[in-house]
């Protein structure tokens, strides 16, 4: 059964770092998107990082420089290691993913078919 659970929220005051973890398991085949989306309360669902089967990764601007998405050799843990966070930053943080690269990775977000149930980031100021 495939399945993405997420773990590493919590609450930090800005500035702050957090590693966010996403457990993959059941999934097979190397063609894929993963990435890292978040909600804030009374906003979309926005792309955050992504990471494709070949490594190659994407950044929404407004992170770039600050956070970083990786995963483990064995690929069954995808991260997102986000330094100097800020208020803004504060949202239901979710891993997903899909079973083709399509380009960019943070682009077609309909197109993922596996979701995590999310994990909370709250950044103080």
């Amino acid at each position: 059964q495939a399945q993405l659970v997420e773990s590493g929220g919590g609450s930090v005051q800005a500035g702050g770092s957090l590693r966010l973890s996403c457990a993959v398991s059941g999934f097979i085949g190397d063609i894929y998107c993963m990435a890292w989306f978040r909600q804030a309360p009374g906003k979309e669902r926005e792309g955050v990082a992504g990471v494709d089967g070949d490594g190659r990764t994407s950044y929404a601007d407004s992170v770039k420089g600050r956070f970083t998405i990786s995963q483990d050799n064995a690929k069954t843990t995808l991260y997102l290691q986000m330094i100097s966070l800020q208020p803004e930053d504060t949202a239901l943080y979710y891993c997903a993913r899909r079973p083709r690269t399509l380009g960019d990775c943070l682009q077609q977000q309909y197109t993922y078919n596996y979701w995590g149930q999310g994990t909370q980031v709250t950044v103080s100021s």
